[in-house]
């Protein structure tokens, strides 16, 4: 069986983007961006919202520049190695402009399980949307959380209103930024 995984940067207070829909506050470090590509390696299948795929797409296209990070190009050689699947029922066609992408405009439970169940590797959630349902129904298997040290009052929760779950801590890692790295399973 595949992990399903939901990943999210949120803040402090447990959003993902403020009031204004702006994560303009979520500042990765070297440190954190090493990490984030250490962790993500054995990634075989991104799944997104449209919004999450209209911010991740920039991935597909990104030039390192005259003076190269090579945390971002490795992380966009990870995007671009993968499979995506953007879950909406409002992208038109000719928006999904990455290689390896399909549009699906209403994913299903039974669909999201089958396709981790068949990944060669992990299956990662990306938007507090597009999770929200999977999150309820107990489908995702691992959370991953960069937790930033902002408090921003609001904006769209990291977690569904109404989930209840039982978690186990298995990992964690602070970073010299201040932003802390959770990793939880399940009970």
């Amino acid at each position: 069986m595949g992990i399903l995984r939901y990943f999210a940067n949120m803040s402090a207070d447990g959003y993902t983007v403020d009031a204004e829909g702006k994560f303009d506050w979520i500042v990765p470090t070297d440190e954190v961006l090493a990490f984030i590509n250490e962790i993500e390696a054995d990634v075989a299948v991104y799944i997104h919202g449209r919004r999450m795929y209209e911010t991740m797409v920039y991935w597909e296209t990104h030039e390192p520049g005259p003076d190269p990070n090579p945390h971002m190009t490795r992380y966009a050689e990870i995007w671009q190695g993968v499979e995506k699947i953007v879950a909406s029922s409002s992208l038109p066609e000719e928006a999904v402009a990455s290689a390896r992408t399909r549009l699906v405009r209403d994913l299903q439970l039974g669909e999201l399980r089958r396709i981790a169940n068949c990944a060669p590797g992990a299956v990662s959630v990306g938007g507090p949307t597009v999770a929200a349902e999977p999150i309820r129904h107990g489908l995702i298997d691992e959370f991953r959380f960069f937790v930033y040290p902002e408090v921003v009052g609001g904006g769209l929760p990291a977690l569904p209103p109404g989930a209840r779950l039982s978690l186990r801590l298995v990992d964690t890692r602070t970073f010299a930024n201040g932003c802390v790295y959770l990793r939880y399973v399940p009970r």
